[in-house]
Formats: C-alpha cells, sequence, structure tokens
C-alpha cells in the first residue's frame, strides 16, 4: 500500500473507501473520488429534499461517481427515494455498493434514468465535470492519472456538461422541484446564465470553509 501511495494512485483508492458527510463511501480504482468540498452540494441537496412537498422526495444524482452525494442524502433524509447515474461503467459499478443497486443507471445524463421518475424529481443534483479541458494537465497527477477523464474533463470552458443539464432539467423536474450543479467560484455566473437560458431563475452558495461552490436553479414560474 505505501509502495502505491509512493507511486501517486489516490490514497482513497488505496484504501478502498473515502470518508464524506461522515459516511464510509466506497471506492474503487480508476474511480472519481470524492472531495470534501462537495459536502456542500450534499448539504444543500439534504435541505432541500427536506423542504420538498412530496412526502417521498424523489432524488436524482447525475454524473454520481461513487454515489457519495446520493449517500449521504439517502442517510439523512429517511423517506427519499435516491437514484442515481453516471456514464462510466466502474463508478457505476463503485455506485452500486454505495446505494440501492437496482437504482443506479449507467447512461449518458438523462438518457440512462428510466421514464417514471420524468417529472417527478424534486432534487436533481450533479457534480458534473467543470475542468476545462486545457487546464487538465495542470491537476495534480492523482487525479490525471487515476481517475476517468470523462469525470474531470468539461470541454473548452469547462460548461459542456452543464449546458446540457440544464437544457433537460425542467422535463424531468417535479413543479416546484430544484437542479444542484456544483461549479467553480470563477464559472458560477456562466453557470446561472446558463440556467437562465433553460428557463430557471438561479443563485449561487458559495462556502469559504470547503471552497466550494453551488448554483441551485428553479422552474422561473414558481421562482420564491
Amino acid at each position: 500500500m505505501v509502495d502505491r501511495r509512493v507511486l501517486g494512485e489516490p490514497l482513497e483508492q488505496i484504501l478502498g473507501w473515502a470518508e464524506f458527510c461522515g459516511l464510509r463511501i466506497v471506492v474503487e480504482p480508476g474511480v472519481f473520488v470524492p472531495r470534501r468540498r462537495s459536502e456542500l452540494l450534499a448539504r444543500l441537496a439534504i435541505s432541500r429534499a427536506r423542504e420538498a412537498r412530496a412526502p417521498r422526495p424523489v432524488i436524482v444524482d447525475l454524473c454520481c461517481g461513487t454515489g457519495a452525494v446520493g449517500a449521504a442524502v439517502a442517510a439523512s433524509v429517511e423517506q427519499a427515494e435516491v437514484h442515481a447515474a453516471d456514464i462510466d461503467h466502474a463508478a457505476v459499478q463503485c455506485a452500486r455498493r454505495n446505494l440501492p443497486p437496482d437504482q443506479v443507471y449507467e447512461g449518458d445524463l438523462y438518457a440512462a434514468l428510466p421514464e417514471s421518475l420524468r417529472g417527478r424529481i424534486d432534487v436533481l443534483v450533479a457534480n458534473a465535470p467543470y475542468v476545462p479541458t486545457d487546464a487538465l494537465r495542470l491537476m495534480p497527477a492523482e487525479a490525471r492519472l487515476h481517475e476517468a477523464v470523462v469525470a474531470l474533463d468539461g470541454g473548452v470552458d469547462g460548461l459542456d456538461v452543464h449546458h446540457r443539464i440544464a437544457a433537460g432539467a425542467l422535463g424531468w423536474l417535479a413543479p416546484h422541484g430544484q437542479l444542484l450543479v456544483e461549479t467553480s467560484d470563477a464559472q458560477a455566473q456562466t453557470t446561472m446564465e446558463i440556467f437562465a437560458s433553460s428557463g430557471m431563475q438561479s443563485k449561487a452558495t458559495h462556502s469559504t470553509e470547503l471552497g466550494a461552490t453551488v448554483v441551485t436553479g428553479v422552474r422561473a414560474a414558481v421562482a420564491e
């Protein structure tokens, strides 16, 4: 194990788990390691799920990786119905160890989800890749060499996947559902504009403690 760490493999992949929101999340080789900053995304998702008008709120964790955010919601909101999806096969296999396996789907964003969820999602949460392609080479070797590129590469400006998530969100959200997406502080304004172009009002939440930023979007007609 020491030899693997010296060679640069992420500690969480070596140990087989990461601590996230007080939970021990299974982490397998090659899968995106949950970052502590993503605890802001999880906290907001938990809060929104508890406030949802549905007696059994439906939460979907898109681009789920290990399923850490979904697992945090499931552990904190007793009645939550949690689903997750990822395009990376290794991530899906890993997430099925952290969430009910029959509620973790493999595929490209919404194409992975069962039609039964359309129009029913109270909280749609996504830690989508948001690193610009040209910046990947500047990332720590732990990420560049040991995590799937599809979990890191957000396209030219880092926001390609954010565009796609926002464009399809209203068709899947419940009438008062909310979309929560992790982004960077520098990209937050652009992410908010992306949400606006898809018919949502949005706001950004920042955490200095975690060095994290999340943009939340709601259907413009019901925004408060």
